[in-house]
């Protein structure tokens, strides 16, 4: 495997990849905020329940991505 491709498969794990993600997982908030917006309207409980289960695992995708950046610091994959 050469090298550029071993970055490559390491990108996830990068900050830049990790950032990628964060912008990913928070683009999804909109699609969920719309989601309950349309469940409130109309007064539909179980789609407004679901739609904040998905809220919820949004907040915690966010939460874990965060902390991954944290754990990176400056031992970036893509940076040595």
């Amino acid at each position: 495997m050469t090298k550029a491709l071993t970055k490559a498969k390491d990108f996830q794990k990068s900050k830049t990849g990790t950032y990628v993600s964060i912008a990913t997982t928070a683009f999804g908030a909109f699609g969920v905020a719309k989601r309950i917006k349309k469940a409130k309207a109309e007064q539909d409980t179980l789609r407004l329940l679901d739609a904040t289960v998905a809220a919820v695992g949004i907040v915690t995708g966010l939460a874990i991505l965060y902390r991954e950046l944290k754990r990176l610091g400056d031992d970036d994959v893509l940076l040595g």
